[in-house]
């Protein structure tokens, strides 16, 4: 898929653990293990605002775009 997440770089730089994220931004930690792995197939305007919020970055530090 071109479209990568790059939760667990983010995560591993601000020393946050996946399950402090998920109870921070109130979201189960399976979504949120199904978003970090790239399986989801859509993400709410809403879940990515409040994981940039938490993590203080812009949706392209969350977001990457490969060209195949």
């Amino acid at each position: 898929m071109p479209i990568s997440v790059k939760l667990d770089d983010l995560l591993h730089a601000r020393r946050m653990t996946l399950t402090e994220l998920a109870e921070r931004v109130d979201i189960t930690l399976a979504n949120l293990s199904i978003l970090k792995t790239g399986k989801a197939k859509a993400v709410r305007f809403s879940t990515l605002e409040a994981i940039c919020r938490e993590l203080d970055c812009q949706p392209g530090d969350l977001l990457g775009f490969e060209a195949q």
